[in-house]
């Protein structure tokens, strides 16, 4: 059931975001008189915000409709609802991991969870966005949100750097979304989506200009994904801010990242697919190669995940390249699954990830290096096996959920019959055979080096019950992935159906 009334505000569809919007002003005044260093009412207050807005964007995801509201600059559908549910779950494990390592270090202030709303509210706005402005304007509400965030180690002069260099290249990246965005409106005359797809599918309008737009758009949507070749803001960064404010940067975000991209790319402008989606190829190579072969010369862990995150996105892209063969659409569904289930797959596992990172952090101590993992298995051998299913999942090796994911966009480019789909698919398993390499590397220096520290891991049962959940998690997915395929199947095709 489609629901457009194109003059009306429809509040309905922006309740989520007026709640989330709400509780942060409320939770920044109320975090003035809290007193407790430890910061349990701000951070319950802020659990219990995401809940609820998760609760409220899965009950619309139920209700299966699509509203469009606020003169039809947003969209309320169940694809926007599936990755702002997915986005809230993100934030709210992102949180849970982040508290003892912040209070650790005198840095679990107001300003974090506030921020933390921020960001998600900006994810919020993305997703939901059916206008070239609503998109802009989430986009720069999260970013700026996750720039200050960087930097909430003020003291610290390698986050500081890291928060500039962010703050460069993610202005330097807008500019470049922004002109795209500008000749797009330009050429069609409209900043609606919908609009702009007409307009594209008429023909009557300057392709020229249109493609050069294109160009700029998807190198501005590139530098949010982290792609080669506007990728090297992820290293630094991922290393030089603090571990939590990782975490926050490499999970929901890139749930954004496609959500826009699929607003973009697929539902703006499919009449321009061919153009766009060699692009796509030839960052998604760029990615795997460049990803791949660096990663296996880092000894941060911190970095090296940084180029592993590289690789990964390159294999979200080969899913986005091959939704229109030869003009026809019958693929889409398909392959825009595939990558938003594996984008869904691969948060899930980072959040894992670095939350065990987080987890073996101790004060004054970073465990940042790969050595820092030394002999992890003669400490805690299940901290140890958790790791384990985190690299495992990353390298595809079945049953876990990456091989799945892994497996669904080998699939998508299979199917196609095309000759070069078939070679991208041989390619992407190759670099996936050297990405093996680092992962596996992590494993061996957890069980056959000599432990180079003693002290204990015993942090709290509630974060060693949510990294058990969160390894429980990666494994069921990949043993039964067919209820989140479906999801995210009906998702994309109920999006594309509009």
């Amino acid at each position: 059931m489609n629901l457009s009334p194109m003059n009306a505000m429809n509040w309905p569809t922006v309740y989520p975001e007026v709640v989330l919007l709400a509780m942060a002003c409320l939770i920044t005044l109320v975090d003035l008189w809290v007193r407790d260093e430890q910061r349990r009412l701000t951070f319950w207050l802020t659990q219990a915000t995401l809940a609820a807005v998760a609760f409220m964007h899965l009950n619309d995801f139920n209700a299966g409709l699509t509203l469009y509201g606020m003169q039809s600059m947003v969209v309320a559908d169940p694809m926007g609802h599936l990755l702002a549910f997915f986005a809230a779950l993100a934030m709210m494990v992102s949180v849970a991991y982040a508290q003892a390592y912040l209070a650790a270090r005198d840095m679990l202030k107001g300003e974090f969870f506030t921020l933390s709303l921020f960001v998600y509210l900006g994810i919020s706005v993305m997703v939901s966005a059916n206008n070239f402005l609503v998109i802009y304007l989430g986009l720069e509400l999260m970013s700026l949100s996750l720039y200050a965030l960087t930097a909430l180690r003020r003291d610290h002069p390698v986050a500081t750097e890291a928060a500039m260099k962010y703050f460069m290249l993610g202005a330097l990246a807008s500019g470049f979304l922004l002109y795209g965005l500008s000749m797009m409106y330009g050429a069609t005359g409209s900043l609606e989506l919908g609009e702009v797809f007409k307009a594209i599918a008429g023909g009557r309008i300057n392709k020229e200009v249109l493609t050069f737009g294109v160009v700029f758009v998807v190198a501005g949507l590139a530098f949010k994904l982290g792609v080669v070749p506007f990728h090297m803001w992820v290293p630094d960064v991922y290393q030089g801010a603090p571990t939590a404010v990782t975490l926050l940067i490499g999970g929901a975000p890139k749930l954004a990242a496609f959500a826009i991209t699929i607003r973009l790319l697929v539902e703006g402008m499919s009449g321009l697919a061919v153009d766009w989606q060699q692009m796509l190829i030839v960052l998604a190579v760029g990615s795997l190669l460049v990803g791949n072969l660096a990663a296996i010369a880092q000894t941060n862990l911190k970095r090296m995940l940084a180029y592993s995150t590289i690789a990964q996105m390159g294999f979200v892209l080969l899913g986005m390249s091959v939704g229109v063969v030869n003009g026809s659409t019958l693929s889409a569904g398909n392959a825009y699954s595939s990558a938003m289930f594996y984008v869904v797959t691969y948060v899930l596992t980072t959040l894992g990830t670095f939350g065990l990172i987080l987890y073996l952090s101790s004060q004054g101590f970073e465990s940042e290096e790969i050595t820092d993992l030394s002999g992890l298995a003669q400490r805690s051998p299940w901290l140890a096996g958790v790791m384990t299913v985190f690299m495992f999942s990353l390298a595809g090796v079945p049953p876990l959920v990456g091989f799945y994911a892994k497996l669904s966009i080998l699939q998508a480019l299979v199917s196609t019959g095309m000759g070069v789909h078939i070679w991208l698919a041989v390619f992407a398993v190759l670099m996936s055979l050297v990405g093996a390499y680092y992962y596996l590397r992590v494993v061996k220096v957890m069980y056959f080096d000599k432990a180079s520290r003693s002290e204990s891991l015993e942090r709290g049962p509630g974060v060693s019950a949510l990294l058990a959940l969160n390894g429980a998690a990666v494994l069921v997915f990949g043993l039964l992935p067919g209820g989140l395929m479906n999801l995210c199947r009906d998702a994309i095709i109920k999006a594309l159906a509009n």
